[in-house]
C-alpha cells in the first residue's frame, strides 16, 4: 500500500512522533528510550534555545492509517554559516524495514531542504551537538547510553541503498576502571601540575560551581570543540538553558575542574552514573513509576556498574600536554570509591587522536561505531 507523509502540526501528532520510537524498540534489550517530557521540550520552538538559529519540521509516515516511520528535517543555520555549507539535516529517523518507508521519509527531507536552498542532506544529526548524533553501524548487541542513538542493523543498509556515503564516523569505548592509577599516568599528571602550576578544584554545591565557573565551562567547550565536525558555538541562551538543566542533577564528586594559578579555567571533566537501565525501566515516562528508577540513580545514588563520560574539554593551548591525565588522576579514585567497573566514552570522532590518546594507559574495548551519512540533493 502507498505511503502517506504527514507533517506534524498538533501536540497529539508530536506525541505520536515521540512514541513511535518507544513502540518500534519496545522489546529491544539494547535501546535506551528518551524521556518523553524532555523530547517534548526539545521539539518545542519556545523551549529549545537552538531554535534561535535552527528551523525544523517533523514528519510521520503512514500506511493504511498506521505510523510506520518518522523523521525531523532540520537546518542549523549557524553550523552552515560556520562551515560554509548548505546542508539540511535528517534527525530522529525511525522506520520499519521497508524501502518504501525510508525512501519516502528521506525524499520528504530532501524536498523540504531544497525548497530552502539546501544542496546536501546529512544525518542523523539533531539541532546541535548536545543532541544524539550518528547512526549505529557497529555494536548492535551493546547497551546504548542516554546520549546516543540506538538503531536496528537494517538502518545503515537503507542509507547505503539510497546512495548515501560516509561523512564522518564516531567510535565509542568501554574504559575499564583500574585498581590503581597507572604509574605513567600518575607521573605525567604530577609533572604537568608542577610545571604549569595547575590547581584541581572540587565543589560540593551546584549553586557555587554555577556562580564561579558555570559560564566558563561552556565558553571552554566552545573554544575546545570549535574545530570538531559540524560544531556550532553555543549561544548565551543555550548556555543559560544547559546550566539550569544539567548541573543541578550531577554528583559533584564526579566533576573536576583544572585552573591555572590565576584561577582561570583550563579543563573540565564531567561524568555521571549511567541512566541507561533506569531509563529502560521508566519506559520514557516519569509517571506513574518512572521517576522512582531515575530517583534511585540520581538522588539516592544507587549506582550501576557503568558510568558515562559526558564531557572532557581542555583549552586548546593545553591539549596534548597531559592535562587530561591530571583530570583522571583526580576522578579515578572517585570512580573506584563509588564502585564503577567501567566507563562509556560516548562518541569520539574516529580521527580525533587527541581524545583517543588519553585512554592509552587504560584497558579499553572499542565496542561501537556510528556514522553520519551525506549525499547531494538531486
Amino acid at each position: 500500500m502507498a505511503i502517506t507523509i504527514k507533517k506534524v502540526t498538533t501536540r497529539r501528532e508530536l506525541e505520536r512522533f515521540i512514541r513511535f520510537n518507544y513502540l518500534l524498540y519496545k522489546n529491544n534489550p539494547y535501546s535506551v528510550p528518551d524521556l518523553f517530557d524532555d523530547m517534548l521540550n526539545t521539539f518545542n520552538k519556545k523551549k529549545n534555545a537552538a531554535f534561535e538559529f535552527c528551523e525544523a519540521d517533523y514528519f510521520l509516515a503512514y500506511r493504511e492509517g498506521k505510523i510506520v516511520g518518522r523523521v525531523a528535517a532540520i537546518i542549523n543555520h549557524k553550523a552552515n554559516q560556520t562551515w560554509n555549507k548548505k546542508e539540511v539535516r535528517f534527525g530522529w529517523i525511525d522506520f520499519i524495514d521497508d524501502a518504501e518507508v525510508s525512501d519516502a521519509l528521506i525524499r520528504t527531507v530532501e524536498k523540504w531542504g531544497k525548497e530552502r536552498g539546501m544542496t546536501h542532506i546529512q544525518g542523523p544529526l539533531g539541532f546541535t551537538d548536545f543532541d544524539a548524533e550518528g547512526m549505529l553501524v557497529e555494536g548492535f548487541d551493546q547497551l546504548s547510553t542516554m546520549a546516543t542513538i540506538y538503531n536496528y542493523p537494517y538502518y545503515p543498509q537503507h542509507m547505503e541503498r539510497m546512495g548515501f556515503g560516509k561523512d564522518a564516523d564516531w567510535v565509542e569505548y568501554k574504559i575499564y576502571i583500574p585498581d590503581a592509577i597507572p604509574d605513567k599516568h600518575k607521573r605525567i599528571s604530577d609533572l604537568i601540575q608542577r610545571k604549569y602550576n595547575l590547581k584541581i578544584k572540587k565543589y560540593t554545591s551546584a549553586k557555587k560551581i554555577v556562580r564561579d565557573y558555570g559560564q566558563a565551562i561552556f565558553e571552554l567547550m566552545n573554544e575546545a570543540y570549535q574545530p570538531l565536525y559540524g560544531y556550532s558555538a553555543l549561544s548565551q541562551q543555550q548556555i543559560d538553558q544547559y546550566l539550569k538543566m544539567y548541573l543541578p542533577i550531577l554528583d559533584l564528586r564526579m566533576v573536576t575542574l583544572i585552573t591555572d594559578a590565576d584561577d582561570q579555567l583550563l579543563a573540565v571533566g564531567i561524568s555521571m552514573p549511567s541512566l541507561a537501565e533506569a531509563l529502560q525501566k521508566a519506559h520514557g515516562r516519569l509517571l506513574p513509576m518512572g521517576w522512582y528508577h531515575l530517583l534511585k540513580t540520581i538522588f539516592l545514588r544507587k549506582y550501576p556498574k557503568m558510568l558515562d563520560l559526558l564531557l572532557v574539554a581542555v583549552k586548546p593551548e593545553y591539549q596534548n600536554k597531559g592535562v587530561n591525565a591530571l583530570l583522571f588522576s583526580d576522578l579515578i579514585p572517585v570512580y573506584q570509591k563509588l564502585g564503577f567497573e567501567y566507563a562509556e566514552s560516548n562518541p569520539e570522532l574516529e580521527l580525533n587522536g587527541k581524545v583517543q590518546a588519553q585512554w592509552e594507559y587504560f584497558k579499553t574495548e572499542q565496542h561501537k561505531r556510528r556514522r553520519c551519512f551525506v549525499k547531494e540533493i538531486q
